[in-house]
């Protein structure tokens, strides 16, 4: 395997990542899952029409797949925090909702805090 400082032309995945990045990817990962779920309650209680529920859960689903493949850049961070603002917003249909929205937020915020400050100190090591 070749050092990407060495050899400027060594592929992406040879380069290591961040934690910040990980920790992103994992949260998103779970969330879209739970999303998922979520958008087939709230079709199947009626809270809204079928095509605003599903329609509407398979676009934030699709949002944060992107999200996931964009995280190597900043503004990826950005449509996170988005994410997690939409996701407790939608407590509104479902109360339960909230209390989801709110443990993923605190998850996010966890991880961007822990992630960024474990990269600065591996970079000043």
């Amino acid at each position: 395997m070749s050092d990407p400082a060495v050899d400027p032309g060594a592929s992406a995945a040879a380069r290591p990542r961040s934690l910040k990045r990980s920790l992103a990817s994992i949260v998103l990962g779970f969330e879209l899952v739970v999303v998922f779920l979520g958008a087939l309650v709230l079709f199947g209680l009626g809270s809204l029409p079928p095509t605003v529920a599903l329609g509407g859960g398979a676009a934030l689903c699709l949002v944060m797949v992107a999200t996931i493949a964009l995280l190597r850049f900043p503004f990826a961070y950005l449509v996170g925090w988005a994410v997690q603002a939409v996701i407790i917003l939608s407590g509104i249909f479902n109360p339960a909702l909230f209390v989801v929205g709110l443990i993923f937020a605190a998850l996010w915020t966890y991880c961007m805090i822990s992630g960024t400050r474990i990269d600065r100190q591996k970079e000043i090591a």
